[in-house]
């Protein structure tokens, strides 16, 4: 009864991974044994579950995105309410969802690879409990990125050097980002700072 029970779950589970994939016309990327991410047509998997149950699944613009090839490291700069955050959340959980065997909102032609670690620095965790201020809070996921991502992890940093005065910020920032580029990891960085617009536009390895 216990092998039968843990067959039927594990079939469950493949039919209903098949069964979203169908839904969203989903594709089976390739997956790279070098750190690489082609993304073709992604689209943020709930953004696009949400309209399609609307029936109007069109409104959620895909996106195209190269990493690992000529730029290990991405810089995502625009307008408040521009999509940057989306851009940078779709990245990491299409890669997430292709390594969990799931097939994924995107194109024919996606191919990605499976991350030594991944690591994010997302949202604000400040905490009076914890006497973390917005700075702090972001300092402290940034202290253990740094500590524990290498050659072939993955790197998500949203509103990278937020939260402090904007020439520290932007230092901070800055370091952080050759520090990561240099150690080998694939890097997005979503940013305000016309410095690292500069940095992304003028540093090899790097790209706006």
């Amino acid at each position: 009864i216990e092998r039968n029970q843990d067959i039927l779950v594990r079939l469950d589970v493949i039919i209903a991974k098949a069964r979203y994939g169908a839904a969203v016309d989903g594709c089976a990327p390739k997956i790279l044994d070098i750190p690489r991410i082609a993304i073709v047509r992604g689209r943020h998997p709930l953004l696009d579950w949400k309209f399609r149950k609307r029936g109007d699944g069109s409104r959620v613009v895909p996106m195209d995105m190269e990493l690992g090839a000529d730029a290990a490291t991405v810089v995502l700069t625009g307008p408040n309410a521009g999509g940057k955050t989306v851009v940078l959340k779709t990245a990491g959980l299409l890669i997430l969802m292709a390594v969990s065997g799931i097939p994924i909102p995107a194109g024919e032609g996606t191919a990605v690879y499976i991350p030594a670690g991944v690591f994010a620095d997302i949202g604000d965790e400040q905490s009076i409990e914890d006497d973390l201020s917005t700075f702090s809070s972001h300092m402290k996921q940034i202290v253990t990125i740094l500590r524990e991502a290498g050659p072939g992890s993955l790197v998500l940093l949203d509103e990278l050097g937020g939260g402090t005065n904007p020439s520290d910020g932007e230092a901070l920032a800055l370091a952080l980002l050759q520090k990561l580029t240099a150690a080998g990891t694939l890097t997005i960085a979503t940013t305000h700072h016309g410095g690292l617009k500069v940095f992304a536009h003028e540093t090899s390895g790097v790209m706006n």
